[in-house]
């Protein structure tokens, strides 16, 4: 009964004053959870041939589907932990977690040690799971390059104190990401680091020599690797090369067209018949354009969108209330989820040359979604701080 009533106060006291802020950030929660669960339908829709065609999985259709609910599952379990942890903590076990992570990369190149699949070493097997630290590394590289920042605030205008021993630690991790080789990951984390830099007050000038020497060693990259020369001429024009280099795009790209404005209807794909590779993992939205169409897309857009800008609402109010290490954090995710999703559908869509990134909150791949789902719950987290703040209480 006093609970109800104070429930029944509660009500009333918002209904009188709606502008009382609440717990969370509804626009914030709700587009990640709409993600999570629309990505949970769209990889049981997309593996159903691919897991009945497989000698790996026991032929079950069920096999990915399963798989990825338990990820969820565990996702969710280790955001209610890190919801738990105050931004302080979070900032105090930084640069340690951030030491892990590079350990594990170097653990995961080890022969022997770290699982190769297609001619790429990134996972590490634990038992009847992989662990994949460059997922992880996404998530540190937020939380350790936002420390940084806040720990050289007054030297941002330095190019040797400020500039140059973060740029050392990008090169280790991009020099130890590219023997994977993961490429779409170092772009990912180059993305962040520089992001945070910006946001953090970098000098204009070293930012932009910054950019213009970033942007030559990603051409260098291309360049030198016979490998990626061949992704974006294959990029360029898939229909040159359709059975070869324009095999996926083209796919995807007929995918794309088949759907038109509301797609062929859940499950209908005939794309994902062994003909779009990786169609529940990269290719996931080529597979939601055929099925959904481009009513589908345009969701996916909108709240990937809304994610976003809500991410960096809630880092422009951490910063009014003197939080920058909790502002850059929030931020540092926005841009990471972001730019992933934004490079991952410009290649769906043909705009971008062929990466191995994922879709963020929604492609099938066990260590990607725990790290998304912390994430997620750590940007709560500040979210949270700043109500309890606003309200004149401790966070």
């Amino acid at each position: 009964m006093n609970t109800a009533a104070r429930g029944g106060n509660f009500s009333q006291r918002w209904l009188k004053n709606p502008d009382e802020p609440r717990e969370l950030d509804p626009l914030l929660l709700w587009p990640a959870v709409a993600l999570l669960l629309f990505g949970l339908v769209m990889v049981y829709s997309s593996s159903i041939a691919t897991a009945e065609g497989s000698t790996f999985t026991g032929h079950s259709q069920n096999f990915f589907l399963i798989r990825h609910a338990v990820f969820l599952c565990i996702g969710t379990v280790a955001a209610i932990v890190a919801f738990q942890m105050p931004l302080r903590t979070w900032q105090q076990v930084a640069p340690y977690l951030f030491l892990i992570g590079v350990g594990l990369l170097v653990i995961v190149l080890i022969p022997h040690v770290g699982r190769e699949v297609n001619g790429a070493r990134r996972w590490l097997p634990l038992g009847p799971i992989n662990l994949q630290p460059s997922e992880l590394m996404k998530f540190l590289a937020v939380l350790y390059a936002a420390d940084y920042t806040v720990r050289k605030l007054p030297l941002m205008d330095s190019f040797k104190r400020g500039f140059l021993p973060m740029a050392a630690v990008i090169l280790l991790i991009g020099a130890l990401l590219l023997r994977e080789p993961d490429f779409g990951a170092v772009v990912v984390i180059c993305a962040i680091a520089f992001g945070i830099l910006f946001l953090g007050g970098i000098n204009a000038r070293i930012f932009t020599l910054l950019t213009v020497v970033a942007i030559a060693g990603f051409v260098l990259l291309i360049w030198l690797s016979p490998y990626r020369r061949e992704r974006i001429l294959g990029f360029m024009n898939p229909w040159d090369d359709a059975f070869g280099k324009g095999y996926q795009l083209s796919h995807a790209l007929i995918a794309f067209g088949r759907g038109e404005w509301l797609g062929v209807g859940l499950g209908g794909s005939i794309e994902k018949l062994f003909y779009l590779p990786e169609a529940h993992t990269d290719f996931l939205l080529a597979v939601i354009a055929e099925e959904l169409g481009f009513v589908g897309v345009l969701t996916v857009i909108a709240l990937f969108a809304l994610f976003v800008q809500r991410a960096f609402a809630v880092g422009r109010q951490a910063a009014q209330l003197e939080r920058p290490y909790a502002a850059l954090v929030a931020q540092g995710i926005g841009i990471w989820i972001g730019v992933q999703a934004f490079i991952n559908m410009g290649v769906n869509m043909g705009l971008l040359p062929t990466k191995g990134l994922t879709l963020p909150l929604m492609s099938f791949g066990g260590s990607g979604i725990v790290a998304n789902c912390v994430a997620v719950a750590v940007l709560l987290r500040v979210d949270w701080e700043n109500r309890q703040l606003m309200r004149g209480l401790p966070a």
